[in-house]
């Protein structure tokens, strides 16, 4: 007859291999930014962002010293050399955006958001660690694309550019890295509110693209209104070199921005505690 053996006693080191660490929102951040680095379009599509930044402010610095004399009068006075070296923001945000827009509705696609949840229940602190995280690689990105942007754009633009010394220069340089890193924030936060890749993307293209051009076919008085308020407006009024006289200032440009971005993530986070994943 067959007797039955007890097994083995388990060790201490096994206890110890079963452990489960608490949740912090260091270690959140830490898993969010293990995920970020291990994706090839991480890389790629920042590096496509860093690219437009610098080649465009090169480009335009370029092509502005060599067609300087075909400028009309008007033209040449109204001139910024720091808005013009930094207008690749323009490029540059689409990349930013959808790359934050990715970070979150990738997840969602592959069924990776249920394990992401599973080891954090409480689900908010996703939320703020990828927005945390973004935050601070796009801005630390965009602000040294920003300065070789500005720098080689400068040279290139020979004695019709300035130096980091002028008036506006840094505001301008720290203020387009500000812009950016909120565009991907407020990415982020249509990721999960979204929760599709199109539909996040084509929300944002139409955010920052779509709504400025059409408003430019509604009357006047409307325009007054409404385009200054647009994210997209509202970031470039905030770092511009030279603005409309009847623009927004650049701090309540800053508070409109803020204000998109926060609404944003409040609204994901609201519905990010109330649907399922």
């Amino acid at each position: 007859m067959s007797t039955l053996t007890a097994g083995p006693a388990s060790t201490s080191e096994d206890s110890d291999f079963l452990t489960v660490e608490p949740v912090t929102p260091a270690r959140v951040l830490r898993s969010e930014w293990i995920k970020m680095r291990s994706l090839r379009s991480t890389a790629l599509t920042l590096l496509a962002g860093i690219v437009s930044m610098v080649a465009l402010g090169w480009i335009f610095g370029w092509a502005n010293n060599a067609n300087w004399s075909e400028l009309r009068p008007d033209e040449q006075a109204l001139f910024s050399p720091i808005d013009a070296t930094l207008a690749g923001y323009r490029l540059a945000q689409l990349a930013i955006g959808v790359l934050g827009v990715l970070l979150v509705t990738g997840e969602y696609a592959t069924g990776m958001i249920r394990a992401t949840f599973g080891a954090v229940p409480r689900r908010l602190p996703v939320l703020w660690a990828k927005a945390t995280l973004y935050t601070g690689v796009t801005f630390a990105l965009m602000l040294g694309a920003a300065v070789a942007a500005f720098v080689g754009g400068q040279q290139l633009l020979g004695t019709h550019g300035t130096t980091l010394s002028a008036d506006g220069a840094v505001r301008a340089i720290v203020g387009v890295a500000g812009y950016l890193a909120l565009i991907g924030v407020f990415s982020v936060a249509l990721g999960f509110i979204i929760r599709s890749t199109a539909g996040s993307v084509a929300t944002l293209f139409g955010l920052l693209l779509v709504l400025p051009t059409l408003g430019l076919l509604l009357p006047s008085s409307w325009q007054d209104n409404l385009l200054p308020y647009l994210p997209s407006n509202a970031g470039a009024t905030m770092f511009n070199a030279h603005t409309a006289t009847d623009a927004l200032s650049a701090t309540t440009s800053l508070l409109v921005l803020l204000g998109w971005v926060g609404a944003a993530l409040a609204a994901a986070a609201v519905l990010l505690r109330r649907r399922d994943a």
